[in-house]
């Protein structure tokens, strides 16, 4: 197991599922961590459950001022920052016609505006060491499908922004990549995880995200595709 002890490490939408697991990992692993959502007696369970090393911010990651004041409260506890996963998102899925503005609006805010707010302000202290940023997209972002305009316009948009930032900031000493599940085990949008074996795990993703960050300091996987190996026949 990789030793991250030392390291201090953000993870948004983490009270629960893939979140709630790459946090899990990563505070198993030595680091520190501050996780957010954004129900604040959520975030004060999940902090209470993972350990004194742990930091929990109530933050919309849809508002840049939550994100801001994320990054700085977990620099203030900790004083350094090493590790940004951003991996809050929603769901949201309505034909065009359909779909209300302000749902448009949520989606895009949580989904696509919070890797630019968080980034940005995560990027400074990151300098500073060297780190990662992991973005935990979905293979939404290249199979569109009816009903997923804002949620796959989302998942098409981190891959464009994980990749142009990845070239922004590889010679700062920050390796950025993404991940892209397929239908993973979890309380997505109410969705039911019953009969749902087959499917990828949580601890998957975040057993993924640990090997993203064993690798050396000269190789950068930028994109990591994850599938269930044995999905349901059509």
């Amino acid at each position: 197991m990789i030793d991250l002890h030392g390291k201090v490490a953000i993870v948004t939408g983490a009270t629960r599922g893939i979140g709630r697991a790459i946090a899990e990992a990563l505070v198993n692993a030595g680091a520190s961590v501050t996780i957010s959502a954004r129900t604040a007696k959520d975030v004060e369970a999940g902090a209470s459950a993972l350990g004194n090393s742990v930091l929990g911010v109530p933050a919309d990651v849809g508002r840049y001022e939550d994100c801001a004041n994320l990054v700085a409260r977990s620099i203030d506890r900790f004083k350094r920052l090493d590790i940004l996963i951003n991996n809050a998102g929603i769901g949201g899925f309505a034909p065009v016609v359909d779909m209300k503005p302000a749902q448009w609006r949520a989606v895009i805010d949580t989904n696509l505006s919070s890797l630019f707010y968080c980034s940005h302000e995560a990027i400074p202290h990151l300098r500073r060491n060297g780190g990662w940023i992991i973005n935990i997209g979905s293979l939404a972002g290249s199979n569109a499908f009816p009903g997923g305009s804002a949620y796959n316009a989302t998942k098409f948009g981190l891959i464009g922004f994980s990749e142009a930032l990845m070239q922004e900031v590889r010679h700062d000493g920050i390796r950025v990549s993404y991940i892209m599940p397929g239908s993973v085990n979890t309380e997505f949008n109410g969705a039911s995880s019953r009969g749902a074996d087959w499917k990828i795990q949580p601890v998957d993703i975040a057993d993924t995200v640990m090997h993203l960050l064993s690798y050396p300091e000269r190789t950068l996987p930028s994109r990591v595709e994850v599938r269930p190996t044995r999905p349901p026949r059509k």
